[in-house]
This record gives structure tokens, sequence and C-alpha cells, in this order.
């Protein structure tokens, strides 16, 4: 069955001003949701959540990738990325985790955008207005630290008990004033090879 999709969300949040200074670049944060019926919902424990996965997430995630690269003009503008979702109270967090932790959603914004590291993430569960957050990263370098960043929103009334909200977000820049630089400086001044973090 498809997603029975509720209401979606677009969220976009620019930084003019940080730490009291001008952002040379401003910093635009990019979130899209949607608030959707819970498939497992009254259903009580569920051993096999593959069929609704393989109905659902495909779906989620070309419709919230469409939105967020039409937000950005392109997915080529992107440069920070993540995805969450939270599953209301009658939930597991399984069925928060399933919708997301599955390439057949992941690979539509990956694509897109033409990322080489993986999505951050977060998968809760929380009532109605609970905080959503999407963790950020760089979408082609895990190590620069001026693109960890965190989205942070709410939905008035989402998530009720028996729904999920799925939401991906972008970013357009990296934090303004960045200045603790990157892990790549701090495995050198650890004396850890760059290439090889593990080894000393």
């Amino acid at each position: 069955m498809p997603a029975q999709i509720r209401k979606t969300l677009l969220n976009i949040e620019t930084t003019l001003i940080e730490g009291g200074r001008t952002a040379p670049t401003p910093l635009k944060f990019i979130a899209a949701a949607a608030v959707i019926r819970n498939p497992w919902a009254g259903m009580g424990f569920v051993e096999d959540l593959k069929p609704a996965i393989h109905d659902v997430a495909p779906e989620l995630g070309a419709l919230l990738t469409e939105m967020i690269i039409d937000a950005a003009g392109g997915g080529d503008k992107v440069e920070g990325y993540g995805k969450a979702a939270v599953v209301g109270l009658d939930g597991e967090v399984e069925h928060a985790s399933a919708l997301i932790h599955t390439l057949r959603f992941g690979n539509h914004y990956r694509t897109a955008v033409g990322a080489k590291t993986y999505l951050a993430f977060t998968n809760t569960r929380g009532p109605a207005n609970c905080p959503i957050m999407i963790p950020l990263m760089d979408k082609n370098d895990e190590g620069r630290r001026s693109h960890y960043l965190t989205i942070q929103f709410a939905i008035p009334d989402a998530p009720a008990a028996d729904e999920i909200v799925v939401a991906l977000g972008a970013s357009i820049g990296g934090r303004p004033h960045h200045r603790i630089g990157d892990r790549y400086q701090d495995l050198k001044d650890l004396g850890h090879d760059v290439k090889n973090p593990a080894a000393v």
C-alpha cells in the first residue's frame, strides 16, 4: 500500500548574521518533511517490516528529494545533507528507522546531490510538536567540520500517535564563521595517518 501522506512541510531558514557579524555567505537550511500514517499502526508486533518498507520508502525518498532539490535550485547547490524520522507514541522506534534506513529511501537523495558520504540521521519517538532534529554533514567530505550542522523544527500537530514524520535536510553553505579546524588537522596533530586514522 502506498504512503498515506496527511501533509508535507517545507521549511527554509537563512542566517545572515551570526555571532554579531554578517555572514560572508549566508547559511541556508532546507527541511522537507512528510507526515504519514504509520504503515504498521494497529497491527501489534510485526515481524517482517520489509513489505511496507518497499511500498512506502521509495515514494517518500523521491517526494522529499524533489522538494529539497526544487527549493535549493539544483542538487549541485546542496552541500550538507541528512535525514530524520520521528514515530508517534503508539509506534516503535524501529518503525521510524525502517523508513529511512533503506537504500530505497536514501539513494534518491544521494544520487540527486551527487553525494559520496553516508546520510547523517536521527530516528526517535515523540508526541506532536516534539523537536525534529536533522543532523547534517558535508555530502562529499565527512571530515569537513564547517558542515557539522543540525536543522531543528517542529510540527504542531505531528506526529500523531499513529503517524511518522519523515524528513530530509540540506544546507547551502556551512557555519558562517567556522573556526574550529577540520578532522584532518586533528589527526595530524595527534600523530595519526590521515589516510588510515586507526593507525598510530
